[in-house]
């Protein structure tokens, strides 16, 4: 199993909007090969610190995912939010192998 960690800090008191982005998300990674789950996580003590976690079976299936046109699809219209100061924030990204469960 691989899991990725892709973490943010939104501006103070946008951070439901960002939730509410997420929600309406395209879905097209749920369909893609090797796929198993994603969560938008909110920090309990900061709520500006969001941090999206997805799943993959390993990391050739999210390798494949992450050169694919449907990525740079998604990650596209992340680059033209109409908000310019959250279309600007750049995550800080973490990738684990599943050593143990």
């Amino acid at each position: 199993m691989y899991i990725v960690h892709s973490m943010v800090h939104v501006p103070k008191g946008k951070a439901d909007e960002v939730i509410a982005i997420y929600q309406n998300r395209s879905r097209l990674v749920d369909t893609f090969e090797g796929f198993e789950a994603f969560h938008l996580l909110q920090n309990d003590k900061r709520p500006e610190e969001l941090t999206v976690h997805m799943q993959w079976v390993d990391k050739a299936a999210y390798m494949k995912w992450v050169t694919s046109e449907a990525f740079k699809h998604v990650h596209d219209l992340e680059k033209n939010y109409p908000d310019q100061e959250l279309a600007a924030i750049v995550p800080k990204v973490s990738k684990y192998q599943v050593v143990a469960t």
